[in-house]
């Protein structure tokens, strides 16, 4: 990722403007895919050392790599090329245009996995399709096969079986009033992995007896292993019963399809079984190791910061909650910097991590993080010298080619010379067109990483 990926109007006048920028390149250079791979899988003559297991190759007839995620690409490229002529097959399911160049359609020396392109966020028939050549590669395995999962942030919606009795259609109607309704990333999986044939520990047992080693990017806070891509190779905690509350504590009961309130009742009453939990025998094969998370590119960001000559401050990497209240909550901060100079003195880089939520309340553009750059635009006007920065680390922040945007003291003002009410913007969800007209939006195409988002906060 180059530096100047991130320079928008804003960052360009700004003296700091290039310290900044390196800050959040370093922070994604941090979660390189292919660098957390190789960090996590060695070969050494017939030893394959997967994080603390080590595997002899002699004694393994088949090597299947397969996997979903918007890292997928750098992650199966790495793989393949630490295995090499050991990998036997494999499938890496990966968002929509997040394969560098299409036309390398298997990479590797093996030139045995191949990759497919589906939807994000919403699940499409091509990610179903990529699903089945998934089931069938892993439904005939022995236990002398070994089979490695590579797993990063939008694997949820990539791969998808749904339930019998429950249509694709149905399930895309149900993400998209999940998505609108501000619930959780861990609510919304709840749902997905009771509806789905792979999620919830279903794909590990799909895979048994054969040994099964997932390579985990997390983009979930916390890094809580059941909800990063809705858990496919993990034991599931969550139940239908918990599935069907989430539902009616956002008063969606009666908006998702009947199919999908039938089988959760369906589920309630014993008439189909729970996901594999922590207790089933099957899981004594199965390892999930976490390669890369939110805390390593925050802490890299961090380190970045001191370099440039800054006062740096990792606040936390376990932000939540709704996006336009998060955004005045930071602000304060950089208020208290101003006023008496602390938690910092400046130059001050204050970091933080996590993943917020927008209810959906327009018919706007945005994201998440646009939205807090935005609800943050009238409570920093009067500030000098100060900016927040918000970053997706996937480089996509909602249905959009933007990861973020930069706003600062002097951006209300710039706005309203050009006719741009931000709270009305902020009313109808359109933080992508409020920043767009600035020339303020982050923009650096693809990352091919994913794990949540950062925010910045400067004191210049």
């Amino acid at each position: 990722m180059k530096p100047e990926q991130f320079l928008t109007q804003t960052l360009q006048i700004n003296p700091w403007g290039k310290s900044v920028t390196r800050i959040l390149t370093t922070a994604l250079n941090a979660v390189d895919p292919g660098k957390a791979v190789r960090n996590h899988l060695h070969k050494d003559k017939q030893i394959l050392s997967i994080g603390n297991h080590k595997y002899n190759l002699n004694q393994i007839r088949r090597i299947l790599i397969i996997g979903a995620g918007k890292a997928g690409y750098p992650m199966a490229l790495a793989a393949s090329k630490i295995l090499g002529d050991h990998v036997n097959g494999g499938v890496i399911i990966i968002k929509e245009g997040y394969i560098p160049d299409i036309s390398k359609h298997h990479v590797g020396q093996s030139s045995k996995i191949e990759f497919i392109e589906a939807g994000h966020p919403l699940p499409d028939l091509r990610g179903v399709n990529g699903t089945k050549k998934i089931i069938k590669l892993i439904s005939e395995l022995n236990a002398d096969d070994l089979v490695i999962c590579l797993i990063s942030g939008g694997g949820s919606a990539l791969l998808t079986s749904p339930v019998p009795g429950v249509s694709l259609n149905d399930l895309q109607q149900m993400t998209q009033i999940l998505l609108a309704s501000g619930a959780t990333i861990a609510e919304i999986n709840t749902l997905r992995k009771h509806l789905d044939q792979v999620k919830g520990g279903k794909l590990a047992r799909l895979a048994a007896p054969a040994k099964l080693s997932s390579l985990i990017l997390s983009d979930v806070v916390g890094d809580p292993l059941d909800v990063i891509a809705s858990g496919p190779t993990v034991p599931d905690s969550s139940t239908f019963q918990d599935a069907y509350q989430i539902l009616h504590q956002y008063h969606l009961f009666d908006q998702v399809p009947v199919s999908i309130r039938k089988y959760l009742e369906r589920g309630i009453r014993g008439e189909v079984g729970e996901n594999p939990n922590s207790k089933n025998e099957l899981f004594r094969n199965v390892t999930n190791i976490i390669i890369g998370s939110n805390q390593q590119a925050a802490e890299a960001a961090l380190t970045q910061s001191l370099k440039e000559g800054m006062n740096g401050l990792l606040l936390t990497t376990f932000l939540q909650g709704e996006a336009r209240e998060v955004g005045p909550i930071l602000v304060g901060i950089v208020r208290q910097i101003a006023k008496s100079g602390h938690p910092l003195q400046r130059p001050a880089c204050i970091i933080t991590g996590g993943e917020t939520t927008v209810t959906l309340l327009g018919d706007g553009l945005g994201g998440r993080n646009m939205e807090m750059a935005l609800s943050a635009v009238t409570e920093i006007a009067d500030l000098q010298d100060i900016a927040m920065v918000t970053l997706a680390t996937d480089g996509g922040d909602g249905p959009t080619d933007a990861a973020g945007a930069v706003v600062n003291g002097e951006t209300l003002s710039r706005a309203k010379q050009l006719g741009l009410d931000a709270q009305e913007f902020l009313a109808r969800n359109d933080s992508y067109h409020f920043f767009e007209a600035l020339g303020d939006l982050l923009k650096p195409g693809p990352t091919l990483t994913n794990v949540n988002d950062l925010i910045f906060l400067f004191a210049f």
